[in-house]
């Protein structure tokens, strides 16, 4: 015996409800935090007292990868990985680090100077949509120093990049949370080795 339910508002209502269900379930944002580690430069220290100061900006800095029709897709969130790559990197290259929580705190006229990394643009390169077997990351940074006035001291651009060849992952979030870290580590070796070649970097340290 079969069971009609062609004029029962109660069925329809339910099939309308569990087909919407299916929509936006399939269309929910995977979130990614990038996690990894970094190493520490193995490099001389310069001998002075350095503030550094990360604004919230950075501290809760995302990026949203979208579909190719528009759809919100992948939410990377990378702000705590740059704080723990700066962490990892600045007691290598300064006698004594400070971190500070703005550019008012008392603490800045203990420090030589103030560092304030920004963020300035980061690109995603998905394999599926490239059309390449790897994962790409690239980030733009403005590196700041000041001094205790808010006075600039230097100010200039480093990028990084990095990327992963996609047989390597199980999982799109595995592969872009690789090629993170490795852009990541990128910007470690680059800031920390070439520092001191910054020509406004080098006329501040001649000055002091």
């Amino acid at each position: 015996m079969k069971i009609r339910f062609k004029n029962n508002p109660c069925y329809v209502r339910l099939s309308v409800f569990s087909i919407m269900l299916s929509l936006i379930s399939s269309c929910g944002v995977s979130n990614l935090v990038i996690e990894g580690s970094f190493p520490t430069p193995n490099i001389n220290k310069i001998p002075l007292s350095m503030a550094v100061y990360y604004d919230e900006a950075l501290k809760e800095f995302s990026y949203m990868e979208y579909s190719e029709t528009g759809r919100e897709e992948i939410n990377v969130e990378s702000g705590e990985s740059h704080i723990n790559l700066f962490n990892a990197v600045l007691p290598a290259m300064f006698e004594e680090v400070i971190e500070i929580e703005g550019l008012d705190d008392p603490k800045v006229l203990e420090a030589d100077a103030i560092f304030t990394p920004v963020i300035e643009e980061f690109q995603l390169a998905l394999p599926g949509k490239t059309k390449l077997e790897v994962y790409e990351v690239w980030i733009k940074y403005n590196m700041r120093i000041v001094d205790s006035s808010g006075a600039s001291l230097a100010d200039w651009v480093v990028t990084s990049y990095g990327k992963t060849p996609t047989e390597t992952f199980r999982s799109v979030e595995d592969g872009i949370n690789e090629a993170a870290v490795v852009a990541l580590r990128d910007l470690a070796s680059s800031f920390s080795l070439n520092f001191t070649r910054i020509p406004e970097v080098q006329d501040w340290l001649n000055n002091l």
